[in-house]
């Protein structure tokens, strides 16, 4: 199966991907949130001879990352999201536990750490998983609405106008139902998202790492920085949206 940043292969209804050391605690919050009811997400299996990691294959559609979603769909991704969060309450992790991102204070629910089109399942038009947990870690809400919101709303210089994208900015904050002193952070939490991915990227295409490097050389850091810059020059516009 097609992958971003690692080669999958599906075997059944089970899908089997390169496993890291933060898979044993992405496998117990899955196990977690299956326990609490939510049911968008895969359940993990263990890992197979090869020591990848065995997940349920979930079917559906998933669009790429430039896809543009109607108001509607935008609203049932920022539910899903705080659904999800909600269900990571009360997780504990292992003791040994180690996450693909850094724990970030405070830490008040476990994030995805990528949420976005290319990892969100869709059945006849409407979301209804995430997959690719590998980046969850412990974090602010907003980290992971801040990154959501980006992609979906699709926070970007050669998008829509800025007063629709600040519309549509304000209708997925609200969705969400995001607190306040939230609201207040969300743009300055977008731009700082962004920064940590570029630094990011850049760092694992210095070590070597394939898909990384392909992306700098493509330039994806650069038009993440451009976006960075289109968020500054909107601020006003965006800040008077979110109230």
């Amino acid at each position: 199966m097609a992958g971003g940043v690692n080669t999958v292969l599906r075997i059944g209804d089970r899908v089997h991907r390169p496993a890291g050391q933060w898979s044993p605690a992405v496998h117990a919050l899955l196990e977690h949130l299956a326990a609490k009811g939510f049911a968008g997400a895969p359940r993990a299996h263990g890992f197979d001879a090869e020591g990848r990691e065995i997940l349920d294959f979930l079917p559906g559609e998933v669009p790429d990352s430039e896809a543009v979603v109607p108001d509607e769909v935008l609203v049932e991704v920022a539910v899903l999201l705080r659904v999800l969060h909600d269900a990571s309450l009360g997780f504990v992790p292992p003791p040994d536990a180690a996450w693909y991102f850094e724990p970030r204070e405070p830490a008040e629910v476990v994030c995805h750490g990528d949420v976005a089109p290319y990892n969100t399942v869709f059945r006849s038009g409407h979301p209804v998983a995430l997959i690719d947990f590998d980046t969850a870690h412990p974090a602010p809400r907003v980290w992971d609405v801040a990154y959501a919101a980006y992609r979906f709303v699709q926070l970007v210089e050669d998008g829509a106008p800025a007063v629709e994208q600040a519309r549509r900015l304000a209708l997925f904050a609200d969705a969400y139902d995001l607190a306040a002193g939230d609201r207040a952070v969300l743009l300055d939490t977008v731009i700082a998202r962004l920064d940590h991915l570029v630094g990011f990227m850049r760092a694992q295409a210095a070590a070597g790492h394939p898909a990384f490097s392909r992306h700098v050389a493509e330039g994806h850091d650069s038009y993440y920085l451009r976006n960075i810059d289109h968020i500054g020059r909107h601020r006003d516009t965006f800040a008077a949206a979110l109230g």
